[in-house]
């Protein structure tokens, strides 16, 4: 007999929408109120807000709002209507282009109307049935979405482990030799969980005994690394070693959009073979003049990198000065780790929110260990030494409580609770 579809779905909600029903509205798809700025509200409570990706402050940079502004008034929301290679291609498309393959130093780029759902379609159209794909076994889940479309062999190696991925490339090499096909490595520039930098340039060295190519995720290192914000490559001296780049808008740029960037005869590859772009609506002109000024801003503005890198630098060392265990991050991306159950965790970040007004994202299993509590906290080029020094105030009492035990009794009654 054929089962109901949906049954598996009403009996198994997942390993993280099993917890909705206590999580929703708070702990997951939480309501932030206010302008976008380190201090909002949630819940009609003022929060310290380190949970947002708007690393330089532009989100609500006057400057940028202005723009904004005046372009949805000469524009409208929809323009321009249709696929990019319908209707919906632009002179500002290219200018935008053109400007961000400079800045990235290569050849030429891509504008992408979403980051996601353009890598998934990025590594469908650089790879056949017969290529093999080698990709980092932390990479984000945009990765993993288009390594799943992938009909040849995929294999994965060791977070950050060079010999790893030496021994997955030789074994690429032997697959590939026999389908007549070619080898594309995958990492990320920065990693947004744990904060490490990919190894850029080791990888980029293995070239010299394997033929391979590199595609790099640079979504977290594009404005915040190299000498000019160019990026995780920038900063190790290796970009010229990423055959394909790519980053979103959705981080230092605070907002919708993406491009890849690569040399001339890849991109024009692309442009013709990206389904998710080919098939979708082109970027509005809001996010594409938008993109514009924010990208000249990341130009022009050294001083929002420097006043982020200060506010990296402050709270980092201030959470290792007090024992905090915040990982080997080269990045701006702030974990701190503690150990606990997904309950003393929920207990963990309620106090946080509720008595010490301080709101940050949770992790838990199973994105990271069983058993691991990751709070993660972005800076911003917006935070100050005053929200700082608030947050690592707030950190010192709820390591208390962790240690002490409250949280595992208020995790219990919760988990009982639960159970009834």
């Amino acid at each position: 007999m054929v089962k109901d579809l949906f049954e598996r779905i009403q009996q198994n909600k997942g390993p993280l929408g099993k917890w909705a029903k206590h999580a929703e509205g708070y702990y997951v798809f939480p309501k932030l109120e206010g302008e976008l700025s380190p201090r909002m509200k949630f819940r009609g409570k003022d929060i310290l807000n380190w949970s947002i990706n708007d690393y330089l402050g532009l989100a609500n940079h006057p400057e940028v709002r202005k723009v904004d502004a005046e372009v949805a008034q000469e524009y409208g929301a929809a323009y321009p209507m249709g696929a990019r290679m319908m209707s919906g291609h632009t002179t500002i498309h290219e200018q935008l282009q053109n400007e961000l393959a400079e800045f990235v130093k290569k050849e030429a780029a891509y504008v992408l109307n979403f980051g996601y759902q353009g890598m998934v379609s990025i590594i469908d159209a650089l790879v056949t049935k017969n290529d093999v794909i080698v990709y980092d076994v932390d990479a984000h889940a945009c990765i993993i979405d288009g390594v799943r479309l992938h009909h040849g062999k995929r294999f994965t190696y060791q977070h950050n482990d060079i010999e790893s991925l030496e021994k997955n490339l030789q074994r690429a090499t032997r697959i590939a030799d026999e389908t007549n096909g070619g080898i594309l490595v995958i990492t990320e520039g920065v990693f947004g969980m744990r904060g490490q930098q990919g190894k850029l340039k080791e990888i980029i060295a293995l070239k010299e005994k394997y033929n391979f190519r590199v595609l790099v995720d640079d979504a977290h290192g594009f404005g915040t690394l190299g000498a000019t914000g160019a990026g995780a490559g920038e900063e190790q001296g290796c970009q010229d070693g990423i055959d394909v780049y790519f980053s979103t808008f959705a981080k230092s740029m605070a907002s919708i959009g993406a491009f890849v960037a690569a040399d001339q005869d890849t991109i024009d590859y692309l442009k013709y073979n990206l389904r998710s772009q080919m098939f979708a609506k082109s970027l509005p002109m809001i996010y594409t003049k938008g993109a514009l000024k924010r990208l000249n801003m990341l130009k022009t503005m050294p001083e929002l990198k420097e006043r982020l890198w200060e506010n990296v630098n402050g709270l980092q060392n201030g959470l290792k000065e007090r024992g905090f265990n915040i990982g080997d991050t080269n990045t701006c991306v702030t974990p701190v780790y503690l150990e606990g159950s997904i309950p003393e965790a929920m207990a963990m970040v309620n106090d946080l929110r509720e008595n010490y007004g301080v709101f940050l994202s949770i992790v838990v299993y199973p994105v990271i260990p069983k058993g691991i509590i990751l709070l993660r906290m972005i800076p911003t080029s917006s935070h100050n030494a005053s929200d700082i020094e608030e947050t690592l105030t707030a950190f010192e009492a709820i390591r208390e409580k962790l240690v002490n035990g409250t949280y595992k009794r208020i995790s219990a009654a919760v988990s009982q609770a639960m159970e009834g």
